[in-house]
């Protein structure tokens, strides 16, 4: 199996609804470009992922979003790309075909309160769906693998809640430690390095809004009053 000596993750740079969450009233997402800052934050993150490269090839799977390609693009990783795949699995969490902002504001909340892998929303899918096509998507990782031809890295362009939650399922995180991680910001990229035993490592956790444990349960949440 020629499993690849680095698994990175590169969420999208900033995007014209990062900028102003009111196009999503009028623009289909998958649509939605990157701003002049977010190809500008691409560009940046490009100079850390050939360095990680270090001369070495590729193989990219890319969100179909508009963002996510524009970001691959500004990356500017030339030949080091072996292939691109387009990756649909690799999509955003699908909340609404168009969002209005009053209803989604209302979600929100009501996803703060129910939790963010379980909440659907309206239209849309819950963290729980991404997490099930993430699983889908690993057992093509794995077929892909299996070829002796394989590029010694691989790279996914994609959305910081994929990145979050390919990481949980890779690693076998609990919901309760998924629930209080933190979306990487704009352009920020993670990796999954390859150790001498045959396992990966996450070179930086993701940060987190509440203090929990990996292996911590609904057991351990706090009880519910009703």
């Amino acid at each position: 199996m020629s499993a690849p000596g680095k698994i990175i993750m590169i969420r999208h740079g900033q995007s014209a609804a990062n900028a102003d969450t009111s196009i999503y009233n009028r623009v289909p997402d998958y649509r939605i470009p990157l701003t002049a800052l977010g190809v500008e934050q691409a560009r940046a993150a490009g100079e850390e992922i050939r360095r990680q490269l270090d001369g070495r090839q590729v193989c990219v799977y890319v969100s179909p979003y508009l963002r996510a390609y524009q970001t691959l693009e500004a990356l500017n990783l030339g030949p080091l790309v072996e292939r691109v795949i387009e990756e649909p699995r690799l999509r955003e969490q699908d909340w609404a075909n168009f969002q209005l902002a009053g209803e989604i504001e209302d979600q929100k909340e009501l996803r703060n309160a129910y939790g963010h892998f379980f909440y659907r929303f309206r239209e849309g899918e819950s963290g729980s769906d991404v997490y099930d096509r993430i699983s889908s998507f690993m057992e093509t990782l794995y077929r892909h693998w299996s070829k002796p031809s394989y590029a010694p890295n691989a790279l996914f362009v994609t959305h910081g809640l994929t990145m979050r939650l390919f990481c949980m399922r890779w690693f076998h995180w609990s919901v309760e430690y998924f629930e209080s991680l933190n979306n990487p910001e704009n352009a920020e990229v993670r990796t999954l390095l390859r150790t001498t035993g045959g396992k990966y490592e996450l070179d930086k956790p993701f940060t987190q809004w509440e203090q929990r444990r990996v292996d911590e349960t609904v057991l351990d949440a706090p009880p519910m009053f009703f």
